[in-house]
């Protein structure tokens, strides 16, 4: 079985389009992993619990993956919400963090 992982463009079947699929969230699973390693980072380095929900460093960050995703020609709505999920899920796993480290 070929394995070989192709890029949108080139799909000829459904079978590369699922593989590669697969593939890339494999790899954002890799890229989710490093970003929750920066929340515990964060929450070894923050010294006061209250400072990890910062309002104004949510809405960036959301603001630009929306720009991100405009440029690239995405739904740029949908990956607004879809990253204030991910910077909420984000918080409660520094808050987590924070708390086990202290504990």
């Amino acid at each position: 079985m070929n394995d070989t992982i192709k890029l949108p463009e080139d799909c000829t079947d459904m079978r590369d389009v699922r593989r590669g699929v697969d593939a890339t969230d494999r790899e954002l699973m890799k890229l989710l992993e490093r970003r929750f390693g920066y929340m515990r980072a964060a929450a070894r380095i923050k010294t006061d619990r209250n400072v990890v929900r910062d309002e104004a460093r949510k809405q960036e960050v959301i603001r630009n993956a929306r720009d991100e995703a405009e440029v690239a020609g995405l739904p740029s709505d949908a990956i607004a919400t879809l990253w204030g999920d991910l910077v909420e899920t984000s918080i409660a796993y520094e808050l987590q963090e924070w708390d086990r480290l202290r504990s």
